[in-house]
């Protein structure tokens, strides 16, 4: 089966890459293309489009960007395999999917890393902090650019309400594939069912699994909400999606050309995080009057309980995590006492 996915995977490669090519031909200028899993209307295509916009405002001459959304390129997977080769030259990736190129990645995925999304903002903010973490994939032939605000991941079912951890067991929940992640559903207690974000709404349909985990842009973008009808703010992670691109066209540009990309990079963020609350506040009312889901607030010091020992388990297996988990609850404290 391994065999047959991996013949798989490089028939897709070779599709994307000679599509891409076929549409470059003819073109004086050098096309710049991003893929992402979203809709149009998500935060992330329009931090993009406003990346868009700028690189072709200051370098237009020379550079066509072109984005991506919904898949269009293929799944995450795909994508960020698509990125090391070249054939594009951005791609957003889950945190999971880059946990498998460095474990480095492990840090973000512990449960209830951050206090507050306010702690969140502050760490990734951090360029001192957050720099190693994002140079750690250069052997594989990428790097990340700038990262994006995915809100808070909470659960949610079709069948029945998630209260307390207990309503979790024998539970089939979709999670990211990284073992971080599987391991956290089975402290919760459910059954940890990893799967691609695509699949995610057939899965829920279909009964192939009972819930999943996201942020609330889910039930309404991806339109999950159509059969999951129980929302629960148990608020486990805040995780980021990152922006990656290929090394390769990363260091071939010039050191003037690169500024300006800097600059890009850091107004995608800018952009897609001021639309973000908006887009949460608008899918809340489109979930709960459109689509008849409930949203419910438990207490969350009863699911952190359950999942606070992975932070030991994650630090013993990977000790360079250490450091960064310190400075991460140094800020956070200190956070705290400003208050």
């Amino acid at each position: 089966m391994k065999k047959v996915k991996s013949f798989l995977s490089l028939i897709l490669l070779l599709m994307c890459t000679l599509i891409l090519t076929a549409c470059g031909k003819g073109q004086d200028k050098r096309i710049i293309r991003i893929s992402h899993n979203q809709a149009q209307d998500h935060p992330t295509n329009i931090g993009l489009l406003a990346f868009e916009e700028f690189i072709e405002s200051k370098l237009g001459d020379k550079y066509d960007v072109q984005i991506f959304p919904n898949e269009l390129l293929g799944s995450q997977v795909n994508t960020v395999e698509l990125t090391q080769t070249g054939a594009i030259d951005f791609a957003v990736a889950s945190n999971a999917i880059l946990e498998s190129f460095d474990n480095i990645y492990q840090i973000f995925n512990l449960p209830y890393l951050f206090d507050s999304p306010e702690h969140y903002h502050a760490v990734m903010d951090d360029k001192e902090l957050i720099e190693p973490i994002f140079t750690s994939t250069g052997k594989s032939g990428f790097e990340a650019v700038t990262w994006l605000d995915a809100g808070t991941r909470n659960f949610y079912t079709v069948k029945k309400p998630i209260n307390t951890p207990k309503d979790l067991k024998g539970l089939k929940i979709r999670v990211q594939q990284s073992a971080s992640n599987i391991r956290m559903m089975d402290l919760f207690g459910g059954a940890a069912t990893p799967m691609g974000f695509g699949e995610v709404y057939t899965a829920l349909q279909q009964g192939v699994i009972d819930g999943a985990e996201n942020n609330e842009l889910a039930l309404t973008s991806n339109k999950h909400g159509e059969v999951a009808k129980f929302y629960s703010y148990n608020m486990h992670q805040m995780v980021p999606d990152i922006l990656i691109g290929n090394l390769k066209f990363l260091n071939g540009l010039s050191p003037e050309e690169r500024e300006i990309f800097n600059e890009g990079f850091i107004l995608i963020s800018k952009v897609q995080r001021e639309a973000w609350g908006e887009s949460v506040k608008k899918a809340k009312i489109h979930a709960e009057k459109d689509m008849n889901v409930k949203f419910i607030y438990p207490e969350v010091s009863a699911f952190k309980e359950k999942v606070l020992p992975l932070h030991q388990e994650v630090l013993n297996a990977t000790p360079k995590l250490k450091p960064i988990y310190d400075e991460i609850q140094r800020i956070g404290k200190e956070m705290k006492e400003a208050k």
